[in-house]
């Protein structure tokens, strides 16, 4: 197997990107890219730090991320598993990608930065829902904005109902989590419990 070492090795096997592949990108959001961030309620975000790499899931209710002004966006920090891997990464190292996903729209939405951490009150109120705030806020500085084509989408045929697996053949987090304590943790009860915890601390 040949291994590609160099960038001129990649232009020799895919060419150069057409103009197509590069006007899109911009250092800011402009109005239709903002249309498609407030549209977004899934995003995933990407950071580094000096344990490896996280890829991060974050939903939210309407939009999932804010937009201050064309060069700031607000993620607040819901309630997940307190491993705070994201977080540990962006106070050590700001960098940070996101990858926008609105449900049944094949373009996908990129945005590049860097990030801080903040617990300001005011800004915590305007995120909280149900009376419950999050305990901070991701703060990103946009570096670089573009849509990301749809081939992915269509190819996975990620929105079409009729191909969404079935549950019940997939294996469960209490399952899985039985299997990787040796039984200490998970199970049936975690399973069982589950939906209940998670209506209680969504927020």
């Amino acid at each position: 197997m040949s291994t590609i070492t160099s960038f001129a090795e990649l232009e020799a096997l895919y060419g150069r990107p057409d103009e197509t592949s590069t006007a899109k990108e911009i250092d800011r959001i402009t109005p239709q890219y903002r249309v498609l961030i407030e549209r977004s309620p899934f995003v995933v975000l990407a950071t580094a730090g000096p344990e490896g790499l996280d890829c991060s899931p974050r939903g939210d209710r309407g939009q999932v991320v804010r937009v201050s002004d064309e060069r700031t966006l607000l993620l607040p920090d819901r309630r997940g598993n307190n491993r705070a891997d994201s977080l540990r990464n962006i106070v050590r190292d700001p960098r940070v990608g996101l990858l926008f996903m609105i449900p049944g729209f094949g373009n996908t939405l990129r945005v590049n930065g860097s990030a801080h951490l903040t617990t300001d009150a005011d800004l915590l109120g305007s995120f909280a829902v149900d009376g419950k705030a999050p305990r901070c806020v991701i703060v990103v500085a946009v570096e670089a904005v573009f849509f990301q084509c749809a081939r992915a989408i269509v190819r996975s045929a990620l929105w079409d109902p009729a191909l969404h697996a079935d549950p019940a053949a997939l294996p469960t987090p209490g399952q899985i989590l039985a299997t990787m304590s040796s039984g200490r943790v998970g199970g049936d009860e975690y399973d069982r419990a589950w939906p209940e915890r998670a209506n209680r601390t969504l927020w």
